[in-house]
């Protein structure tokens, strides 16, 4: 039977944190905000950078650009700053050849994450992947992880995994879906919620917990009943 894995992208495949890092400094910098800019911009991002998101920068610092022009400039920067976490190739890499079919699924614009998945080798590294402004359905809905599969040459089933560090999106995007789920949690506590199946610390653990997965056994066709069995006379 085919074993499937459905990594998110961000802070789960990709050191998004540590590029939009990057970026806060690049950005305080070229606009000469102030010496607490950057970590201003860095706490205001929980939710994950949108234009709502720009268009509080904006206000906070007086910046004459548009919303759109400053949310589009980032989504073309942050690619370039994007880093995988060590080993994620390989690691990826070895779960295919055990077997294991393996996709992305990502909320955010098609730009921004495709670039992401270029420039970092993933989009070669993977079966399939959905982004969710490209198919217009978002993490935690069901039907993105069903629509992935799908992209990765399969289907969804209780026995597959859902691999991300929001609990919100990935853990209960995956318990929605019925799928089995294994949160990335960079070493923060279970907040709330209906809890993980499994929890690793980062990237590399997550695969060693999948690497260890017994393969599904294929259920047996059990034999004709006697009185079913074809009859060699007709």
């Amino acid at each position: 039977m085919t074993r499937l894995a459905l990594f998110d992208l961000d802070d789960t495949l990709t050191d998004l944190s540590g590029a939009f890092s990057r970026w806060a400094a690049e950005f305080a910098a070229a606009y000469r905000l102030p010496e607490d800019a950057a970590a201003w911009l860095i706490s205001a991002r929980c939710g994950g950078p949108t234009d709502r998101f720009f268009a509080q920068v904006r206000q906070k610092f007086e910046l004459v650009e548009p919303v759109e022009q400053l949310w589009a400039s980032y989504r073309a920067r942050i690619p370039q700053l994007v880093r995988l976490y060590p080993g994620a190739l390989h690691d990826l890499g070895a779960l295919r050849a055990a077997g294991w079919r393996i996709g992305i699924v990502t909320n955010g614009m098609p730009d921004n994450q495709l670039a992401k998945l270029r420039r970092t080798g993933l989009v070669n590294a993977v079966d399939g992947y959905c982004v969710s402004a490209a198919v217009g359905l978002r993490k935690p809905d069901p039907r993105i992880f069903r629509l992935a599969a799908r992209n990765c040459g399969t289907t969804l089933s209780p026995d597959d995994w859902i691999i991300g560090d929001s609990p919100g999106l990935d853990i209960a995007g995956g318990h929605n879906a019925g799928s089995r789920t294994l949160w990335i949690s960079h070493d923060r506590m279970w907040p709330q919620g209906q809890p993980p199946h499994r929890t690793a610390a980062n990237l590399r653990e997550a695969v060693q917990i999948l690497s260890e997965e017994p393969a599904p056994q294929a259920t047996a066709i059990p034999p004709p009943h006697p009185a079913e069995a074809p009859s060699e006379t007709g």
